[in-house]
């Protein structure tokens, strides 16, 4: 039994606002005397007294990072089908400004990476971005030259 009078002891009594001088919070409650926060149903968090509030002054900015980086990724089948429809040359140096012009990419995309699905035969001279690895070994293997791109954070 005295295990049970322990426990109710390390609890804190709940404080019963307005009920009386002795409790300490009687009468206003601890609200003060008069004005708009002495009242019931009062939300004054952002108010600021007429003045155009701090969250509308500020530019709405969301979700949207400032420094997007659009990355567009391209499998090696793909990259084969654009060669053999001639809608890419291997012939010249393929990179993202190749893939612009030939409105393959949105203007918006600022990287791209080279992923290695599917078959590729084709010996080509590409920079990239981003590349896997196994891309990498089957650029090289078809006898052509990947170029990665050093990153700067």
């Amino acid at each position: 039994m005295t295990s049970l009078n322990t426990l109710n002891n390390l609890k804190s009594k709940k404080i019963r606002v307005g009920r009386g001088i002795g409790s300490g919070k009687g009468k206003t409650s601890g609200r003060g005397v008069k004005g708009q926060k002495s009242r019931s149903g009062v939300a004054i968090k952002s108010f600021e007294g007429g003045q155009m509030p701090l969250y509308r002054r500020l530019p709405k900015r969301g979700f949207n990072p400032i420094t997007k980086n659009d990355v567009a990724v391209i499998n090696l089948g793909d990259l084969q089908k654009l060669i053999d429809t001639k809608k890419i040359s291997a012939d010249v140096k393929i990179n993202i400004d190749t893939f612009k012009e030939t409105k393959l990419f949105r203007k918006s995309i600022n990287k791209f990476k080279v992923l290695s699905n599917g078959e590729f035969n084709s010996k080509i001279d590409i920079e990239v971005d981003y590349s896997s690895k196994f891309a990498r070994e089957k650029i090289e293997k078809a006898g052509g030259k990947i170029t990665v791109k050093k990153q700067s954070k």
